[in-house]
């Protein structure tokens, strides 16, 4: 598999805020839920099989072993993004202000929808090395198109972070950070989530709008971004419940 996604079409606009049910094989949904619940080490092939109801013999037939179940399962969700990432950057155009927004929005959406597979990026330490550097790839893949982005800002006088790369990376763990206390019966709805942190992820690459108090936000807004809601109580690490969004 190449490390560098498909420079084919972008998906249409509307595809990347689009979610419909989880489309897997059956036997990746319940491998990604066991290791979602006990984690890689604490899942064992013979519980995947269980779980689907087929014999382990049969699994292999289908999956080499348990690492090329979540190697597939973690190069699906990034491809995911990217694809979601790029569709988002292409609608805003040359714009740096709205393919940043475009794009930070297009993530978050993701790991709100997609917890289930968003969450698996915790078990990269998993991956064997071959599988490992080939995920990173992507993964780098998706900071350097927010890099470009908050450069081309730079440049214009949008942005004003001194430090773009470290800026940047700290966008994509505040984005990544959802999927871990996302909730759908929770006080925010995905859209409403993804737009604050569109809000705090300007702040963070220095758009002066944030002091200000006006961002100009070029995407719709879902919300008068009201005050949140009391801290709820913290979830355990492995406590994933099924996605409904």
């Amino acid at each position: 598999m190449s490390t560098e996604p498909s420079q084919d079409t972008a998906p249409p606009a509307e595809h990347w805020r689009s979610y419909g049910p989880l489309d897997l094989h059956p036997i990746l949904v319940h491998a990604m839920e066991a290791f979602n619940e006990h984690g890689y080490h604490g899942t064992s092939v013979r519980d995947i099989a269980g779980r689907v109801g087929v014999t382990v013999p049969a699994l292999y037939y289908h999956y080499e072993n348990k690492q090329a179940l979540l190697a597939t399962l973690l190069e699906t969700s990034i491809m995911d993004v990217l694809d979601r990432c790029r569709a988002a950057a292409g609608e805003a155009g040359d714009d740096p202000l709205a393919r940043l927004c475009g794009m930070v929005e297009s993530i978050v959406l993701y790991m709100a929808h997609r917890r289930q597979l968003a969450f698996l990026d915790t078990e990269i330490r998993s991956l064997e090395p071959q599988n490992r550097a080939r995920y990173v790839a992507l993964r780098d893949y998706l900071e350097h198109m927010l890099l470009d982005a908050v450069e081309a800002g730079r440049a214009q006088g949008v942005f004003t972070t001194p430090i773009p790369a470290d800026a940047v990376r700290s966008v994509l763990t505040m984005c990544q950070g959802v999927a871990n206390w996302f909730r759908a019966d929770g006080p925010l709805t995905a859209e409403e989530v993804a737009e604050r942190h569109v809000l705090l992820c300007l702040g963070t690459v220095g758009h002066p709008g944030t002091v200000t108090g006006d961002p100009a936000l070029p995407f719709p807004r879902h919300s008068s971004l009201r005050p949140s809601s009391p801290a709820r109580t913290p979830v355990p690490r492995r406590s994933v419940p099924p996605a409904s969004r």
